[in-house]
């Protein structure tokens, strides 16, 4: 026996439940990026990094809303069913996870995005910016 399975594997409808619950919480960049090339996504990205970050690179789609700034007064121009996706420098960084709390303590729908900037380069998808172009 390895230590691998010296623990037994769940059993099934455990199993299912606990794998079906952790997509309730969050999505990976290469989903993230279907969505967004294919004109399929249904849901408000946000970075929610600070305005440096974003300004020196982001994903193409982004909308910038430091996790410090989310209240209801920015979010009135979404409809209340409206799904965020909330990303932040990678897997090291608790920015997405302070911005779904936010969001779901004002009753939004939201879902992060664990690999952020990181996780979106590792996967090889670009990057733009919206820093002013150099003289």
């Amino acid at each position: 026996m390895s230590i691998v399975t010296d623990v037994a594997a769940a059993p099934n409808a455990i199993a299912l439940a606990h794998f079906e619950s952790i997509l309730q919480f969050e999505t990976d960049c290469w989903d993230v990026h279907h969505a967004l090339s294919t004109g399929t996504h249904d849901f408000v990205l946000l970075d929610v990094r600070g305005p440096d970050q974003f300004a020196a690179a982001h994903i193409d789609g982004a909308n910038h809303l430091p996790h410090g700034k989310i209240i209801n007064a920015k979010l009135a121009q979404y409809p209340a069913e409206t799904v965020f996706v909330a990303y932040c420098a990678g897997p090291h960084c608790n920015g997405a996870a302070r911005a779904a709390i936010r969001l779901a303590r004002l009753g939004r729908a939201v879902k992060i995005m664990p690999g952020g900037i990181t996780g979106w380069i590792d996967e090889g998808f670009a990057l733009v910016n919206s820093s002013p172009a150099a003289a």
